[in-house]
């Protein structure tokens, strides 16, 4: 077994404030994302998204964030905050769902798109291809929250999470931040690569995208502690599974239509 380092969450105080590592892994996500999407924009001359880049980037940041708090709250605690809805607005508290993010950007990007005239499955292409570093970075931020943690196990590398019991358990926040970070971006790249080659059509890396996270964090969620107040849905599938295998079903579609039609279309 291995010990938990125990970081502080906390990385600098400075005055009143606290500059937290979560915090940060969300700001050096999106700085990840900004340099990556602008490299791509001046690498392949992607001229009608350079004069609203950055209006864009906002508009998917607000998306975001936007998403995921309503994601989490009607995917995974709506009772709660049925009863008590001036909690909705307590992000302090935490409650952020990846997949309500998901969405809220995909609802965010095609306002946009369809308000600046851009062809919004192109631009979608573009920005998931650098999701993953903000995706892994997000869970190493999980990690030092000691929160999310893995289910009770043996293995050598199994650790005692604070509140998380006596009990060893699975580091899954990791195995995430592998999968989801690491895995899901040098795929993501390999088949942008092969777009370009084969000449898919656009949308196709956006589908390639849900379906591969769809697998990936449904295997990592056979790690990872099911949601106390929900567990497994009839002992066998999470939350996070569900949702995910809407996703995977959504990007099979989205991969047929994609592969058949040119980029010029």
């Amino acid at each position: 077994m291995l010990e938990y380092p125990q970081i502080d969450p906390v990385l600098l105080h400075i005055g009143p404030l606290a500059l937290h590592w979560y915090g940060l892994m969300y700001v050096l996500g999106f700085g990840a994302t900004f340099f990556l999407v602008r490299r791509q924009i001046r690498l392949y001359n992607i001229e009608e998204l350079a004069p609203l880049f950055e209006n864009l980037n906002m508009a998917l940041l607000i998306s975001l964030v936007l998403g995921g708090r309503l994601g989490y709250v009607f995917f995974y605690n709506f009772s709660y905050y049925l009863h008590h809805p001036l909690q909705i607005v307590n992000t302090l508290a935490g409650g952020m769902s990846f997949h309500g993010a998901l969405l809220g950007v995909l609802v965010g990007g095609v306002w946009f798109c369809r308000r600046h005239h851009l062809h919004f499955l192109k631009m979608a292409d573009i920005y998931v291809a650098t999701i993953p570093v903000g995706l892994g970075l997000g869970r190493i931020g999980n990690f030092i929250n000691a929160e999310l943690y893995g289910r009770v196990t043996e293995v050598p590398w199994a650790m005692v999470f604070p509140g998380g019991g006596s009990y060893p358990r699975h580091p899954s926040q990791l195995y995430e931040a592998a999968l989801e970070g690491v895995l899901l971006f040098v795929l993501l790249a390999w088949m942008s690569g092969l777009k370009r080659k084969k000449g898919w059509g656009h949308g196709s890396i956006l589908a390639f995208f849900l379906v591969y996270y769809g697998i990936l964090r449904s295997f990592a969620e056979l790690f990872r502690e099911p949601d106390g107040h929900i567990g497994l849905m009839a002992g066998l599938v999470s939350r996070g599974q569900l949702l995910s295998i809407v996703m995977i079903v959504a990007g099979f579609v989205l991969v047929r239509v994609a592969l058949k039609r040119p980029q010029s279309a």
